[in-house]
């Protein structure tokens, strides 16, 4: 079984832009029927990335929503075309729940909301077991270090590329490769037993 398969709570879309450069410039001069169509293009996607991050809190997750597009509002200005909008934005928002997580000085264990939509087995038994490792995986992951913990979550639930990962963090592609191989490794250590059933890479 592999980590995406255990930590994808649905099949996602790779990071990719749907919003033309006509809605961005719109909404730098302040349209508000372009901000509209950015909130409900992204609402649901910086909603999923903030519950994963935030360790299934939908209450805070909810929250660092209505922060991001808040802040989008102010700082859209800043947004120079360097990178894709969405990849920008997922900087807005990783940075957002960082704060978020500074402020309240803790961190929530992974939700079962990670489990909601996985493919169920024929056998109740195998059913079971997969729901098992699931949660293992999730609470693994939950115990990382943030710097471990964010490339994972990029990767295995976005579906980011290294490249988008180190935009969104502010790191190179040769970092983002190395957290990604240290976060591989703890789940590793934590997870050995599971041997076999999961797969880290």
């Amino acid at each position: 079984m592999m980590l995406d398969q255990i930590v994808a709570t649905r099949e996602q879309p790779q990071v990719n832009d749907s919003i033309d450069s006509g809605t961005i410039a719109a909404c730098q001069r302040g349209d508000r029927h372009a901000l509209r169509r950015l909130f409900d293009e992204y609402k649901d996607r910086v909603y999923s990335i903030a519950t994963y991050s935030l360790g299934g809190d939908h209450a805070a997750a909810a929250d660092i929503t209505q922060q991001v597009f808040l802040k989008l509002m102010t700082r859209i200005q800043q947004f120079r075309g360097d990178s894709e909008f969405a990849t920008w934005l997922y900087r807005l928002v990783v940075n957002t729940c960082r704060d978020e997580q500074r402020k309240q000085r803790r961190f929530v264990p992974l939700a079962d909301s990670f489990l909601s939509s996985m493919k169920s087995e024929s056998s109740p038994r195998r059913n079971y077991a997969r729901k098992e490792v699931s949660e293992r995986v999730q609470t693994a992951i939950s115990e990382l270090k943030p710097k471990l913990r964010w490339p994972i979550l990029l990767k295995y639930v976005e579906g980011m590329s290294y490249e988008e990962i180190g935009v969104v963090l502010g790191c190179s592609k040769g970092t983002v490769a190395s957290r990604l191989n240290r976060g591989h490794q703890a789940l590793s250590r934590k997870l050995g037993d599971l041997r076999g059933q999961v797969a880290l890479d």
